[in-house]
């Protein structure tokens, strides 16, 4: 779906000269290449753990995410570049093609959203193309009521407005995604493990004499894994 709209963008923005129509299409077409690589990932996660690669492919999901969301922001400030130029030189569009255009982008990016929405809800990969097509379609939106407003009052300088306001979006959606990827790729303690207390309750034991290289880290979705060494005052059994 993103294929088919990405080049019905790419022909209706060079016809009309749509900047927003343009920027749209390259946001589709990112989203095209980030879907690959989203899928790429999810297959790889699912592979078993061997000798050379003791958590197997679990990370692949985390780097995909701290892709996509690295690139969302590098396109929303391409765009932010564009929109600045076409602003000090705007130019007349041909509004029809954008609402169509527009339209079928809704549509395509709409249903996708729906598609994705359940899993974006767990897992940070999936959230990552979540965010892609959803702001896709508020993107379509944008370019939708630009379009309009073109064809009715010939407000032109609305389509550099408008692809300005996309790109600030895209930088806000992204960041946050980039920020938490980059805390699990970086080993970071999660938020919500209160390492302090976690040391005080096994102090708490008579036996135990101190814990010291303490490390917590989020493998990926599902897993935190805690390592530390564990001092005793005498011999204990295991249990």
């Amino acid at each position: 779906m993103n294929i088919i709209i990405t080049v019905a963008q790419i022909i209706g923005g060079l016809l009309s000269g749509s900047l927003s129509l343009l920027s749209d299409a390259l946001h589709n077409f990112s989203d095209v290449i980030f879907l690959i690589i989203s899928y790429i990932a999810n297959k790889l996660s699912k592979r078993k753990a061997s000798l050379q690669k003791t958590f197997g492919y679990k990370r692949a999901e985390i780097l995909a995410a701290f892709i996509n969301a690295s690139t969302l922001i590098i396109v929303a400030i391409l765009l932010i570049i564009e929109a600045i130029k076409r602003y000090n030189h705007p130019q007349e569009i041909e509004s029809n093609i954008v609402i169509w255009l527009s339209a079928v982008a809704i549509l395509g990016n709409g249903l996708s959203v729906l598609l994705l929405k359940k899993d974006a809800e767990s897992n940070m990969n999936m959230k990552s193309a979540y965010l892609h097509l959803f702001t896709d379609m508020m993107a379509s939106i944008a370019a939708l009521v630009g379009g309009l407003l073109m064809k009715y009052y010939q407000l032109f300088l609305v389509d550099s407005v408008l692809t300005f306001a996309i790109a600030l979006y895209l930088i806000w959606m992204g960041f946050d995604l980039l920020k938490n990827s980059t805390k699990v790729l970086m080993l970071f303690t999660p938020d919500e493990i209160p390492i302090e207390a976690i040391v005080k309750d096994i102090n708490a034991f008579a036996e135990i004499k101190n814990v010291h290289h303490i490390h917590v880290w989020q493998l990926n979705e599902d897993e935190i894994h805690f390592e530390a060494h564990v001092d005793f005052n005498k011999d204990i059994t295991l249990s």
